[in-house]
């Protein structure tokens, strides 16, 4: 993964108000912590950082009055309405540094025909050098049928990760497509029914 430059400024306020006229600025409040370090309180360009951070575990080149800093991103909260990035959490690194992240798991292929894919486990916990963090890891089901299944252990890592999620752990699960009447379908047959019926069939 590549590094997102960012220029970012110390800031000393805080609380709703300073958040509230941050964003006026189009500005995002975010602090910086890890290695026993004191937590550094910044403001990060809003359109660059919403675009950086659209990445899991994203890695940000930060430019704090000349200094540079390394961090990944570990939170990002959001207006639950309005989905606006209101506050991120960076945690620093360095480079050649193992950190611990929670990576997305991504289904590809087709699953043999009649079937259907079951995604048990959306994310999976990896130990990876910070500065080549995987974005996702992919779980390919091409031509898998009924009662196959793809545990944590079954998944191809990229290079230097380790998995920290339970080897047994249940990732996919291939099982036969159930056909489902559509309860409208059963509605529009018995009214037909009943428009055929006679009067008198109707009547009783």
């Amino acid at each position: 993964m590549s590094e997102q430059k960012l220029a970012a400024e110390v800031r000393t306020e805080f609380g709703k108000g300073f958040a509230r006229r941050a964003r006026m600025a189009n500005l995002i409040p975010a602090v910086i912590y890890g290695h026993g370090a004191e937590p550094i309180h910044i403001t990060l360009p809003a359109k660059a950082t919403t675009l950086a951070v659209r990445v899991p575990n994203a890695l940000l080149s930060l430019d704090i009055n000349g200094e540079g800093h390394l961090a990944i991103v570990k939170d990002v909260q959001r207006d639950p309405i309005k989905q606006i990035v209101e506050h991120i959490d960076l945690l620093t690194v360095r480079k050649g540094e193992k950190v611990t992240v929670d990576v997305p798991v991504h289904v590809v292929g087709e699953v043999a025909p009649g079937n259907v894919q079951n995604l048990e486990l959306t994310v999976v916990s990896l130990e990876a050098e910070a500065t080549h963090l995987p974005t996702a890891v992919e779980v390919n089901v091409e031509g898998r049928g009924a009662g196959e299944h793809v545990h944590a252990s079954d998944l191809v890592l990229p290079k230097g990760a380790v998995l920290l999620t339970d080897a047994e752990a249940l990732v996919v699960n291939i099982s036969e497509a159930v056909e489902i009447v559509e309860e409208e379908e059963t509605e529009e047959a018995a009214s037909e029914e009943a428009a055929e019926a006679t009067p008198e069939e109707a009547a009783e």
